[in-house]
């Protein structure tokens, strides 16, 4: 497996959530799950409430600031796996990291796991 690059982390970290939010919402709802519950596997993983997580849409920030400001779940180190060709549990990277937890959990909702395992609990 790849290792990610200096070049690809900053790439990330400067990517606002914005332009990735509606690529998400596609993505499960084309496989007929709702923003609802997408919007429950983004609170799990960040503490963000459909409210907070609306202002930080409309404020357009980058990952980098989207994920300073949110409270990882301390079970997110459980999720594991490969996605966009990376280990998730090897990415050096903490916000490359963080943001392919996101991108994990976003592709497992989309392939139809049971939420009580994409929210791993248990």
């Amino acid at each position: 497996m790849p290792t990610t690059t200096p070049e690809h982390d900053e790439r990330i970290a400067k990517m606002t959530f914005s332009s990735v939010y509606p690529h998400y919402v596609t993505k499960v709802e084309k496989k007929g799950r709702s923003k609802e519950e997408l919007h429950q596997v983004i609170n799990w993983l960040t503490g963000f409430d459909d409210n907070r997580l609306q202002r930080l849409i409309d404020e357009k920030v980058t990952f980098a600031a989207f994920f300073k400001q949110a409270t990882l779940n301390p079970n997110a180190r459980l999720i594991t796996g490969v996605i966009c060709g990376y280990r998730v549990e090897e990415i050096e990277n903490p916000l490359t990291r963080q943001v392919r937890y996101l991108d994990k959990l976003v592709d497992e909702l989309a392939k139809g796991k049971k939420m009580e395992k994409i929210l791993r609990a248990g």
